[in-house]
């Protein structure tokens, strides 16, 4: 299957009734702040995007994965919030410890335009992969954190 643009209602159509007013909470919030949506069905399922700044870069996605809803954070400026890092719940920092290193960090082994994240939570050093590193299953424990961290990243990023 080819990708194809949908509209934000036709995404919504997928999503689970426990997501559906985080997700358009979290819509109307990123609009607000000034981020440009698009929603494409691609071969692994429906997709959303958002982008933020000047050039445009993605904040965030809404992936749909076997196991449910998730939320892709790209922390581009991690470094300037750590405190924040140190909140998160147990299941989203096991997310973080389980998710794959970046190689290009790690051993110079990935694309020379790709670069992940070098960044601390309490003692534990990390460095993984911007593409799947701050990807949450989104829960009722994990949304408000979910919510706060693109704040802070919106802010950082402002």
């Amino acid at each position: 299957m080819t990708q194809t643009k949908i509209t934000f209602e036709q995404f919504m159509g997928v999503v689970d009734t426990d997501n559906e007013a985080f997700v358009r909470d979290l819509h109307g919030y990123l609009l607000d702040k000034g981020c440009k949506a698009t929603f494409e069905e691609k071969k692994s399922g429906y997709l959303a995007s958002y982008k933020y700044g000047k050039p445009p870069r993605a904040i965030m996605n809404f992936v749909f994965r076997k196991n449910g809803m998730l939320t892709r954070i790209y922390g581009e400026r991690i470094g300037n919030y750590p405190d924040f890092l140190n909140t998160l719940p147990s299941e989203m920092i096991a997310h973080i410890e389980n998710s794959g290193v970046c190689k290009r960090l790690v051993n110079n082994g990935c694309s020379p335009k790709c670069v992940g994240y070098d960044f601390m939570i309490g003692d534990s050093h990390f460095q993984k992969c911007r593409y799947n590193c701050f990807e949450f299953l989104m829960t009722e424990k994990s949304r408000p954190f979910i919510k706060s961290f693109i704040e802070h990243e919106i802010q950082e990023r402002i």
